[in-house]
């Protein structure tokens, strides 16, 4: 695998949250607004691809490796606790509205099953540079995830979509055309599980009917 299907892969093939369903309690909280999904993705993004570089690096070396594998795992957590409380300070002092409306869900990243997952599955065994790359990627494709959720969501359930405070693009002329009102349902948490099982219905529909177009033209040759 070259580094360009290393950063792809985790927008499409191997998405963190549609095709490997990780990372699912922050996207069904957080989803509410294009602001609070993008506020959660560069805080992945940070945390994730760090950790993936610090955590290659650590294990590059001979003499580390063989000190930390055996207690690897709370190293790794260490490491990405640390990381976290980075931006968790920084989101406090310099985006506090944001860091109130992400709440609990910025320190519970420490737990976010992907970016363990890539320090295990991919940092632990992997160069540096293709660590940083491989978590860009799904840090990335994670957050493309997240800002399709909560477009959905934001409008379909309020008729706007936010993208940072005051700045908001107001939709409702066209429930108002419609003689409609939004469905508040939507930025509800039984909202989030109907989008998430829409898009992911949708997205095994165009999977399986690539396949069946492939059986097709295999079988016509």
């Amino acid at each position: 695998m070259d580094q360009k299907e290393n950063f792809l892969k985790g927008f499409i093939k191997e998405n963190p949250l549609f095709v490997s369903v990780l990372g699912t309690c922050p996207a069904l909280a957080v989803t509410t607004s294009l602001e609070n999904a993008l506020g959660m993705g560069v805080a992945v993004f940070f945390v994730l691809v760090m950790s993936n570089f610090i955590i290659s690096l650590m294990m590059s070396s001979s003499f580390l490796k063989e000190l930390v594998k055996p207690v690897r795992i709370p190293v790794y957590i260490v490491i990405i606790a640390t990381l976290v409380t980075i931006v968790e300070m920084v989101m406090h002092a310099f985006l506090y509205d944001l860091y109130k409306s992400l709440g609990v869900f910025i320190p519970l990243i420490v737990v976010n099953c992907i970016i363990l997952g890539r320090a295990e599955a991919f940092a632990s065994n992997h160069k540096p540079l293709d660590s940083a790359i491989d978590g860009m990627g799904m840090a990335l494709g994670y957050t493309a995830a997240l800002m399709l959720m909560s477009l959905v969501r934001e409008i379909l359930g309020k008729g706007t979509i936010t993208v940072s405070g005051s700045l908001q693009l107001d939709l409702n002329f066209m429930y108002d055309f419609l003689r409609i009102q939004p469905l508040d349902l939507f930025i509800k948490p039984v909202g989030a599980f109907m989008t998430f099982g829409f898009i992911l219905a949708a997205i095994y529909a165009i999977q399986n009917k690539k396949q069946e177009k492939k059986l097709a033209k295999g079988g016509t040759k």
